[in-house]
């Protein structure tokens, strides 16, 4: 299953970007913690390198992910020239505060009065860039949401009279290459729903998390400690049994499961789990933008 999501208002958003980036030190990437490389846009690592910007990649949602998984991603990026990565929850009081003194460093020429920081966060939907924005400017300002692509326009904030930031439009790339990194931000609830078919997503994630995490599985649902007697449909299926889910006729309702184990994921219910680690990934080649073409052709609007 290949799933792509780029709505017209991203295509819209490159241009302004593009002209934004000249205009700022930094570039803060907002990544998914539980899936850090399938939510690093490579049109962002394109248009940040072009016009030679450093970047702070930094790991949101970290007190959901495997906290054995989560250092080894740190590892990876902080060894990749002129990045600098580190690791928060959005939701915890002052972790956010680690932003400005990370982004500093990468930028010290900007740092007093007569040379403030600026700096451009940017990151695909749905990552919680509008919540680090708020806890930054410790008021509500920026548009949080529990669905992708609320911001939709370029906004600049004043923290002090020596750093500012600018939030932008999450935003995805045109063409997903690898159908894997689709799923794994379906299922993080970062692609918009009308983009890909829930039972297929949670098929995959049963599948991923059957793999990785059966222990939590067998504690949420009661799924066998044989694993390999069970498939993702099988894991679902267990859903369904556990809540009571049926249709008509005694079946098992088998989407209303699969929206339950989304939901759970999401949520954090299932525990701090990770769908990807560095070495998975090995075997593939990165994802990225093939040519200027792709971004002057988006899909429509989700």
């Amino acid at each position: 299953m290949s799933i792509n999501w780029f709505p017209g208002h991203m295509a819209v958003a490159v241009k302004k970007i593009q002209d934004a980036m000249a205009d700022h030190d930094v570039v803060i990437e907002i990544l998914d913690a539980r899936c850090p490389m399938a939510s690093a846009n490579p049109l962002i690592e394109s248009l940040r390198l072009h016009r030679q910007r450093p970047c702070l990649k930094v790991l949101n949602k970290t007190d959901a992910a495997d906290a054995a998984v989560t250092p080894q991603w740190l590892a990876l990026f902080n060894a990749q020239k002129n990045v600098h990565a580190i690791a928060l929850s959005a939701k915890k009081p002052g972790d956010a505060q680690k932003i400005i003194a990370a982004a500093k460093k990468l930028a010290p020429h900007r740092n007093d009065n007569f040379k403030p920081l600026r700096m451009l966060v940017m990151g695909v939907p749905n990552v919680g860039k509008s919540t680090l924005i708020n806890a930054l400017l410790k008021q509500r300002k920026a548009k949080v949401g529990d669905e992708p692509a609320i911001t939709k326009a370029l906004a600049r904030y004043d923290l002090s009279p020596t750093v500012s930031l600018t939030d932008s439009p999450g935003l995805m790339w045109p063409k997903i290459d690898h159908p894997e990194d689709g799923l794994m931000l379906a299922a993080s609830h970062i692609i918009g729903t009308k983009a890909y078919i829930e039972s297929e997503v949670a098929e995959f994630l049963a599948a991923t998390l059957l793999a990785r995490y059966p222990k939590a599985l067998a504690a949420r649902y009661g799924t066998p400690a044989e694993v390999k007697t069970l498939d993702g449909v099988g894991v679902i299926e267990a859903v369904a049994a556990k809540r009571g889910f049926k249709i008509k006729g005694g079946d098992f309702d088998f989407d209303k499961a699969a929206l339950a184990l989304l939901g759970d994921y999401r949520s954090g219910a299932l525990g701090r789990v990770s769908l990807e680690t560095p070495t998975s990934r090995t075997a593939r080649p990165l994802a990225g933008v093939k040519n200027k073409d792709t971004i002057e052709n988006p899909g429509d609007d989700a």
